[in-house]
């Protein structure tokens, strides 16, 4: 078998390394930062093919995550309004990305390498920011929304602003009151108005518990948002606007205010309350490759 150079170590770089051990092969795995990627709570709702996939790869699946057993659409009261009997894993990305950084050797895992481009050539060669360089028999490109390989195999390609944000949190759920906790929280929701729409369920609590009352609940609202006002969300307290995302700790308070006042005015008291409990919400801008 050959020798893997792979650029990003998040779940498709992991992923990637994970499956070319199984086959025989060996890797090296690129992360731009300099710290694990860990600690990051935002929930994965599962499917049979994923589940089917890590075991493949060698990952345990057990306690993947929280079972839920219906789908749920609430209003704007945030009364239950329509149900779909429908089970389902969610779990987060914390805990994908544990299981598959537990199948990739330390000694394979490199810290603090951004690919800048590559050279192509019967062995590929992928280049760094610090002037380094890693060769092999195959070379994976997954450095992410900024590709950089990417970028150099398909120059052409463009990011263009979708018209909307995601927003992003978590709750802990021994925070939230006992309506929320019976009403909400158990269930796969939906809030589906016009122009917004939130997706909702429970995932684990940190360290991947999954005792009842040590669980989290992870809020996806989805709302739109004009270019220039985009602009100012991701323009950070010291003024500098950041191109395409803004990294979480760097967003503004006065933003956070805004969305909240918002969420005051758009969403449902429960989801309302939800928010309120959340410590280090954060927003992704959406945008289509064309």
């Amino acid at each position: 078998m050959g020798h893997a150079v792979i650029c990003g170590a998040s779940i498709g770089g992991l992923f990637a390394a994970a499956a070319l051990q199984r086959a025989g092969w060996t890797v090296d795995v690129y992360e731009r930062s300099s710290v694990e990627l860990k600690g990051r709570g935002a929930g994965i709702v599962t499917h049979p093919q994923l589940v089917d996939a890590l075991a493949k790869v060698g990952a345990d699946v057990d306690e993947l995550g929280v079972k839920t057993h219906e789908r749920a659409a609430f209003d704007t009261k945030g009364e239950l309004i329509a149900v779909l009997p429908f089970e389902q894993v969610v779990t987060s990305w914390d805990r994908l990305h544990q299981m598959l950084r537990a199948l990739v050797p330390d000694g394979c895992h490199h810290l603090g390498r951004t690919v800048t481009g590559f050279r192509q050539g019967d062995r590929p060669r992928a280049h760094f920011d610090d002037g380094t360089s890693a060769e092999g028999d195959l070379l994976i490109g997954a450095d992410g929304f900024l590709s950089a390989i990417r970028a150099q195999m398909l120059p052409d390609v463009r990011s263009e602003y979708s018209g909307y944000v995601v927003w992003r949190a978590l709750a802990d759920e021994h925070l939230l009151s006992a309506d929320t906790k019976t009403r909400i929280f158990p269930r796969f929701g939906f809030f589906l108005p016009t122009g917004r729409q939130i997706v909702g369920y429970p995932i684990a609590g940190e360290g991947n518990d999954l005792r009842p009352g040590h669980r989290r609940y992870n809020l996806v609202w989805y709302t739109s948002a004009e270019r220039d006002a985009l602009d100012d969300m991701l323009t950070d307290a010291s003024g500098n606007q950041h191109k395409l995302t803004i990294p979480p700790p760097l967003i503004r308070d006065d933003v956070l205010g805004d969305m909240r006042v918002l969420a005051q005015q758009k969403l449902p008291a429960p989801f309302v309350e939800i928010l309120a409990h959340c410590k280090h919400p954060f927003f992704t801008p959406i945008y289509d490759h064309l």
